[in-house]
């Protein structure tokens, strides 16, 4: 159910964007493209973690983790009514900080394998943009301090 509510419609949504022409490419280069995408992928998200939060009997923890990734879209969202930042960067960073909050809360948990992919995959998604020319170096270092900051504060804050 998460995948469909947070990838497969929000994909099918962003499929539709560039059929009917609302959007110029899916690549999303420039910053006025990403505002409708944003904006209904933002909706898509806070109407899954309320589904999930009220209708389902979940972790507090997974509750948390999609409160948190959601704040994380919305603020991307309206961040990029001023400027254009990494939202791959976001995502990753978020999962680093996810990550390293578990593995200081309780070190028993065997998460440092995780942790060690995750910061690899945080370097990588940052490299691969910067290749790709996608994005500038401080569109990638504030999509990492945003993704991580929020991830693991609010992490750190409600748990």
């Amino acid at each position: 159910m998460v995948f469909l509510t947070t990838f497969i419609i929000p994909a099918l949504s962003l499929i539709t964007l560039k059929l009917t022409k609302n959007i110029s490419s899916l690549h999303m280069r420039e910053r006025e493209d990403r505002l409708l995408p944003f904006g209904m992928v933002s909706a898509f998200f806070l109407l899954s973690t309320y589904l999930f939060s009220t209708k389902q009997e979940l972790d507090p923890l997974i509750v948390l983790a999609m409160f948190l990734v959601t704040a994380c879209i919305i603020l991307l969202t309206v961040l990029t009514m001023f400027t254009k930042i990494s939202a791959h960067m976001m995502g990753v960073s978020g999962l680093l900080g996810f990550t390293l909050f578990v593995l200081i809360k309780q070190p028993e948990s065997q998460l440092l394998p995780l942790f060690l992919c995750a910061l690899v995959l945080t370097g990588a998604v940052g490299s691969s943009r910067l290749y790709l020319n996608a994005h500038t170096p401080k569109e990638i270092l504030w999509g990492f301090l945003v993704g991580f900051s929020v991830c693991f504060t609010g992490m750190w804050y409600w748990m």
